[in-house]
């Protein structure tokens, strides 16, 4: 996908004072051979939108909510032609700061009105929002459907509060938070960590044929939900059409996974479990979408609670490789970004995993590694975030 990317940008940034967003918009229709769509052109790799501006932070109309989501599965990049620089922006939802023009009705189940240039991110996450950086920013969007940012956009355009709000950690659940480490530490050295994972392993063996099948598809957002819930339904018939419809090669029929903390969940009398499940094509960028923090922070601060990751890779030749960890394994820790300007009002945000991270940690012969200074230098970190 990239390298057509690659190749667009150094075309554009050789046109560098043309002044003519015309003009340059011909030129580029007619090199990589795009389609039309009003003011959208586009190909299989990316959609792109000209406009004209002596500024980067220009004040113009870009586009409609409504027609971004027909595109916010590839980059959609904005060229700015100035009459010195071609400035180059990612303005998939992800990137949005919020909705600008005839808005006012924009609800979950409205979709209404337009973003401006200004209401483009300069940068998300101390990742600057420019061409070098379109690789990194895109495998960070592609965690987040299109739904999942509509709520947020919804929120910050009408300067309303969210439904999650900050957990509150007082002295009494203080100490079981703090402690989550040793819990963890001592789950995982018991016959209760041996019982969970071949749980686990065997769900997966059961629809080992299907979880291939879903890693084809493209958007890693339905493929990461599809694996997640074909593992852990216990046999209902929206399942069965699921796998029915992987092995037909069909549109996939409507289900919907639980937004909660964990997929998975265990009792086991001395330890209550939750386990998110993440899929990874090992061959594929991409840094899938991990936990919300204020929701991890009220399971811990409960007795017996211990959370898990629960890691399914998919390499190139079709070998599927598991592995159960501690939401506190010092690999997990290092591949764990907190994602603060996707935190809305009143929360503490929410965790993205680097997948080039999680690829590692799926080879790596170890389950579980503990370090103890690093487990209480995260929990003091999102406690404080």
């Amino acid at each position: 996908m990239f390298e057509k990317i690659k190749a667009l940008i150094s075309f554009i940034q050789s046109k560098n004072g043309i002044n003519n967003k015309t003009l340059l918009q011909d030129l580029v229709i007619n090199n990589f051979n795009l389609a039309q769509d009003r003011k959208v052109f586009y190909c299989d790799e990316f959609a792109i939108r000209f406009s004209k501006s002596e500024k980067r932070h220009m004040g113009n109309t870009v586009l409609s909510l409504s027609t971004l989501k027909k595109y916010d599965n590839k980059p959609f990049i904005v060229c700015i032609v100035s009459s010195i620089t071609n400035y180059l922006v990612l303005a998939n939802t992800t990137f949005l700061k919020k909705i600008s023009h005839s808005s006012q009705k924009l609800r979950i189940d409205n979709i209404r009105g337009s973003f401006n240039g200004i209401d483009i991110v300069d940068s998300f996450e101390n990742i600057t929002n420019t061409s070098n950086n379109f690789e990194t920013l895109f495998a960070i969007h592609k965690s987040y459907s299109f739904e999942d940012n509509l709520k947020r956009l919804v929120e910050s355009t009408n300067q309303i509060n969210g439904k999650s709000n900050k957990f509150v950690i007082d002295n009494q659940n203080i100490q079981n938070i703090i402690t989550a480490p040793e819990r963890a530490k001592e789950f995982t050295n018991s016959p209760y960590y041996t019982k969970l994972s071949n749980d686990l392993l065997q769900r997966v063996e059961s629809v080992k044929k299907e979880i291939l099948l879903a890693s084809n598809i493209n958007n890693v957002n339905i493929r990461g939900r599809v694996i997640e819930f074909i593992i852990t339904d216990n046999g209902s018939k929206q399942k069965q059409d699921i796998i029915t419809a992987l092995h037909h090669n069909q549109p996939l029929p409507l289900f919907k996974t639980e937004d909660k903390l964990g997929d998975y969940s265990k009792n086991f009398g001395k330890f209550i479990t939750e386990t998110d499940i993440k899929s990874k094509v090992m061959f594929l960028s991409g840094n899938p979408k991990a936990y919300n923090i204020d929701k991890l922070l009220k399971f811990l601060s409960a007795d017996k609670s211990v959370y898990l990751i629960f890691l399914i890779g998919i390499d190139k030749n079709k070998n599927i490789v598991t592995k159960l960890c501690s939401v506190f394994d010092k690999r997990l820790i290092g591949a764990t970004n907190i994602m603060h300007h996707w935190a809305g009002r009143n929360t503490r945000g929410v965790a993205q995993f680097y997948g080039n991270a999680l690829s590692q940690i799926l080879n790596d012969g170890e389950a579980n590694i503990f370090d103890d200074k690093l487990c209480q230098e995260f929990i003091s970190k999102i406690i404080k975030d």
